[in-house]
Parts: C-alpha cells; sequence; structure tokens
C-alpha cells in the first residue's frame, strides 16, 4: 500500500474555474490484485470539454476525470506487462489500480515524441481527423473555416484541410498565434478576432464563401459565420467553448441553416473508431514528413494539473496544454 496524489473538484465554479475549486489530496493506492495492474502516471491532458462536466457529472470529492498516459508498474493480468505504456481514463491520480478495463497498450513510434500521442496522435487528433473529414464531408479543394485554430484540435483541421487541398481560413486570439498559423502552418488567411472586426474580417477572408465550417467556440463565430456559408455547406460542431462558463453571444443569423440547406452536426471523438487505422497511418506519417506541426505548452508537475485546465479559458496555451508528472 502507498500513497499517492489526486486533483479533487471540491466546489462546483461559478463562471471560469478558480484554484479554490480543487483540492490536491493524498489517498492510498493499493498493491494490484488478481487481474489488476497498477499503472503510474507520465502524462495528463486538460480540454475544454473538461469545464461542463464541472457543473454536474464530475462528482464532488473524487479525482478529476480525464484521460492521460501512464506505464504498469505491477500486473497480474496477462493483457498488459510491467513496463508497458497505456492510454487511460482514470481521471487525475498519480497511481491508480485497474482491472484493464478502458486500458489500451500504446504501441509507440520511437522517432516521434510520447507527448504526441497526446494530442495530434490522441483524442484531439482522431476529433480533428472525423470531425473534418465524415462528419463534414470535406472535399479536396474547398473553402473551410476553423475557430480556435491554434488549438489543439483547430490546429490539426485545419492542417489536414491544407493537405486535403483546400483555402483555409483561421480565427485566434493573439498575434503569436496569427503569425504562427500563418507563417509555419500556412493558413491563407487568419484572423485575429481580439484586435479585428470578425464578422467582416471573415467577409473579407471568404470571397468564395465558406464549405465547411469547422465549429470550435458558438457565439459570435457562429454568427460570423452563418451568413458566409454556400449552399449545402457542413458545420461540424466540436465544441462551443465561449459558452461554457456561462454567458456568451447570442447567435442571431441560424435562419441562415434553412436557405442555405446547411447541416450543423455535432460529435465526439468516440464516434471514429471505425477510422483509427487509417487516422494513425495518415497522422504517423504526416508528423513524420512535417505535414503536420503542433505546438505544446507543458506544464511540468501534477499539482499544476488546475492551472492548465483554468488557463485553456484565458488562451494561456499554444497548441495542447497537458501536465508532465514522470518521465
Amino acid at each position: 500500500m502507498t500513497l499517492a496524489r489526486q486533483i479533487h473538484l471540491v466546489r462546483r465554479p461559478n463562471g471560469v474555474p478558480t484554484l479554490d475549486d480543487f483540492a490536491l489530496v493524498e489517498a492510498p493506492v493499493a498493491d494490484a490484485g488478481e487481474g489488476q495492474v497498477q499503472v503510474e502516471a507520465l502524462m495528463m491532458s486538460v480540454d475544454p470539454y473538461m469545464r461542463p462536466r464541472l457543473d454536474a457529472d464530475q462528482p464532488l470529492g473524487a479525482p478529476l476525470l480525464g484521460g492521460g498516459i501512464g506505464r504498469v508498474v505491477q500486473s497480474n493480468n496477462d493483457r498488459f506487462a510491467v513496463g508497458d505504456l497505456v492510454r487511460h481514463g482514470a481521471g487525475f491520480q498519480e497511481r491508480f489500480v485497474s482491472d484493464g478495463k478502458g486500458l489500451s497498450v500504446l504501441k509507440r513510434d520511437p522517432e516521434l515524441p510520447l507527448s504526441v500521442y497526446m494530442h495530434a496522435l490522441g483524442a484531439t487528433g482522431i476529433t480533428a481527423y472525423g470531425g473534418l473529414l465524415e462528419t463534414g464531408a470535406l472535399k479536396d479543394g474547398e473553402q473551410v473555416f476553423i475557430s480556435t485554430a491554434a488549438g489543439a484540435v483547430g490546429s490539426v483541421a485545419a492542417q489536414i484541410a491544407k493537405i486535403k487541398g483546400c483555402y483555409v481560413v483561421g480565427s485566434t486570439g493573439a498575434d503569436d498565434k496569427v503569425a504562427w498559423l500563418r507563417d509555419e502552418v500556412g493558413l491563407d488567411a487568419v484572423i485575429n478576432y481580439k484586435t479585428q472586426d470578425l464578422a467582416q474580417a471573415l467577409k473579407d477572408a471568404t470571397p468564395k464563401g465558406i464549405d465547411v465550417y469547422f465549429e470550435n467556440v458558438g457565439g459570435g463565430h457562429l454568427d460570423a459565420a452563418l451568413p458566409r456559408m454556400n449552399v449545402r455547406g457542413r458545420i461540424p460542431v466540436c465544441g462551443m467553448i465561449s459558452t461554457y462558463n456561462g454567458g456568451g453571444d447570442g447567435v442571431k443569423n441560424l435562419f441562415s441553416l434553412i436557405y442555405g440547406r446547411i447541416r450543423m452536426e455535432g460529435f465526439v471523438a468516440s464516434d471514429f473508431g471505425h477510422l483509427n487505422a487509417a487516422f494513425l497511418a495518415d497522422m504517423t506519417g504526416w508528423l513524420k514528413d512535417g505535414r503536420v506541426k503542433y505546438q505544446e505548452t507543458i506544464l511540468e508537475g501534477f499539482e499544476r494539473a488546475p492551472e492548465g485546465l483554468i488557463g485553456l479559458f484565458s488562451g494561456a496555451n499554444n497548441g495542447k496544454m497537458l501536465i508532465h508528472i514522470a518521465d
């Protein structure tokens, strides 16, 4: 029996979460029993989708829900060997015991860093891949708009669209992110929605309209995109981060869906399990040949997980926000 730290939610947030909504606690971790494994956490992911969970789904006084990568340190389960890297959804715990359900062995390409399996080759990558290509039914050479295009999902979606020969416009909220998207990623136009009039800038940047709007924000972004959508355009809805902490701009242009025959459809990463083999092959190749670039914001130390989650809502991250726990 050992002690390990956990991050607990101790109070429902009112708006943007604060550090006082969370607590760092120690809890006993049993040795692995029959059919079980004990896993040491190596990296954890913090993501915008976690915020709505804090209002109801996340139990108080229990480990914060989330996913990560760990290493098996004890095993009495034939599916796992000591030393195996595993993906898990066991939440924010430095160590935990599992019967193997919800764990999958990670077969890592030695030419790629482990961290990419938390974003481009992880849930955010398959979200972008499936959301754009299947839900968004992207065709080569189309007109595409990506909101939060410098984020973990948006940046991958934008680059897939470029690989498919599309004209791609992205939005972001900081000049350094504008520069990265324009100069490194090679988007055709980039809008800083904090310093530009979004509706006018998007109109200017999309003279041929928009066939696919990859939606991450909602509110004003959706309102600006709807009048620019081409007939039979598609809006795959990945997220609506502008509404997660309450408030947010109202949407006035939903009538555009009618006469534009526009399809707007939500999705989650688990919808795309049937695409996993193709995704892994494509994304591994794109990363290794440099066609997909990425940024990471890695906070050192398990205890900084709440800081990482809160930082997502002020744009504190460039690309994927990760918590590094152990090597």
